[in-house]
């Protein structure tokens, strides 16, 4: 019980029993705060949660404290703002930055896709409707507050929240919360690798009562020091056979860490002489953002890259920021690289390519991140001989390739690495961010290896906290 009465309480509102739909509601001496107020994604049961009502009044949220800029994370905020919430959301400096692009970016793709299934007929609903609009995502950014790494900030009386680097994406942090007269709760967010080629390595975790751990990679690992030589045969072998290679990327992060990737090899000596393009307008203002955080010397990027102003730049690289050009990489005739988000093939620039070039064994789709159930990605990547695109099926015959390798997200030894580093153990470890069969093997891993507590939380569920 806290000072007031009140008990301490911890409620998965999402990312419990899923790896989408990231939030935590945590409820001390009568304040409540929400950590992350990210999208569901992926299955239509999941979707259909963010057209629910929220299951507390979110007039009644004292804030909301975001952990990164992806949209499982962050991307449900416009939502929540247009159903009374009126509190501020805390961020790092670069998550605040990032939100500017990706919010208003996801916004216009629902209303684009809304107008798209009316035109077209394919969908349920008479009229289909956008769950929020552009509109919705400006008002929402108007309640971002940003921080600055390592300093605490009070988001409600009793709660003091600090950001520390997650190393997964720009701007991207772990969320220290202490609660006055009661527990410290430590959140991962998303952790990243310490292999990151442009980030440092996650902060470690420290002293707390309790643990909160992502565990998207719970039970694989990463290729590791391969994926750039397995993209390197990728582009070989499907230029020989004159394909395009179609990449479904993420625009935060996973599109930069792609053409670092791709200098490097151009450095070496083997990217293929044929273009690429980078379609998507999201990922290249995320690109300038990324440029200028290196130039300001952002404190989450490695020491080596500040100042520099190259380390993605390619030789036959085309940017691609309007529809015009967009369909003009559809009728290039030879081979090619693609990169377009959205990075699980569920929405975005990248359909259109799919829907193109899917039906053609000279080309390859290389999936360079995880795919959540229900998305087309994941469709891709369990083999299947058809997709449905726009409302009708699309043959699939050209070759796909998991490369998630240059996944961002940490894998199943390097989370465990990272509860490690809990300086004492915590009094629970709440295992969630993932799919079940990933959250029931870190959490037998971490009972295991550190015989700790370690628990999978249901959604929903009310947890009380004592210190």
């Amino acid at each position: 019980m806290t000072a007031h009465g009140s008990p301490t309480t911890l409620v998965p509102l999402g990312a419990a029993g899923t790896v989408t739909g990231s939030k935590f509601l945590i409820e001390h001496g009568g304040r409540r705060v929400l950590f992350d107020a990210g999208l569901f994604q992926g299955l239509k049961e999941l979707r259909e949660r963010n057209w629910s009502a929220f299951p507390v009044d979110p007039g009644t949220l004292d804030a909301v404290v975001i952990s990164h800029a992806h949209l499982d994370h962050c991307g449900y905020l416009p939502r929540l703002v247009k159903a009374g919430f009126r509190g501020d959301v805390h961020v790092t400096f670069d998550t605040g930055r990032l939100m500017s692009v990706v919010l208003p970016d996801s916004a216009r793709l629902l209303e684009e896709e809304a107008k798209y299934a009316n035109r077209a007929g394919y969908s349920r609903h008479h009229p289909a409707l956008a769950l929020y609009t552009e509109d919705d995502a400006w008002a929402a950014l108007e309640h971002l507050r940003s921080h600055s790494f390592d300093a605490p900030l009070q988001p409600a009386d009793g709660v003091t929240v600090t950001f520390r680097p997650a190393g997964h994406i720009l701007g991207s942090a772990t969320v220290r919360v202490e609660l006055a007269d009661g527990p410290v709760v430590q959140f991962s967010g998303d952790l990243g690798r310490p292999s990151h080629p442009l980030l440092v390595p996650p902060a470690p975790a420290g002293s707390c009562d309790y643990l909160v751990v992502e565990s998207t990679y719970g039970d694989r690992s990463h290729a590791g020091e391969h994926s750039r030589e397995a993209l390197a045969d990728v582009l070989d072998r499907t230029v020989r056979r004159g394909g395009k290679v179609i990449i479904p990327a993420f625009a935060v992060d996973r599109t930069e860490v792609l053409l670092f990737h791709l200098r490097q090899l151009a450095d070496e000596g083997r990217l293929p002489h044929v273009p690429i393009y980078v379609d998507s307008p999201m990922a290249l203002a995320a690109l300038q953002i990324y440029r200028e955080a290196f130039q300001e010397h952002a404190s989450d990027v490695r020491t080596a890259l500040h100042d520099t102003d190259d380390v993605f730049d390619l030789p036959a690289l085309e940017e691609v920021f309007d529809s015009e050009g967009s369909k003009a990489v559809s009728r290039h005739g030879g081979s090619a690289i693609i990169i377009a988000g959205a990075g699980m093939a569920s929405g975005g620039r990248v359909v259109h390519h799919l829907e193109r070039f899917l039906p053609d064994e000279r080309n390859t789709v290389a999936l360079v991140g995880f795919q959540a159930a229900g998305t087309r990605g994941r469709q891709l990547l369990d083999g299947a001989t058809s997709v449905k695109i726009h409302g009708q099926y699309v043959r699939v015959k050209a070759e796909i390739c998991d490369l998630t390798g240059f996944s961002v997200h940490a894998d199943a030894g390097e989370l465990v690495d990272w509860v490690r580093t809990a300086t004492r153990p915590p009094t629970t470890v709440f295992v969630v961010h993932g799919e079940p069969a990933a959250a029931a093997a870190l959490r037998a891993r971490i009972e295991h290896e550190l015989d700790w507590e370690a628990v999978v939380p249901e959604h929903a569920e009310r947890i009380l906290l004592r210190r």
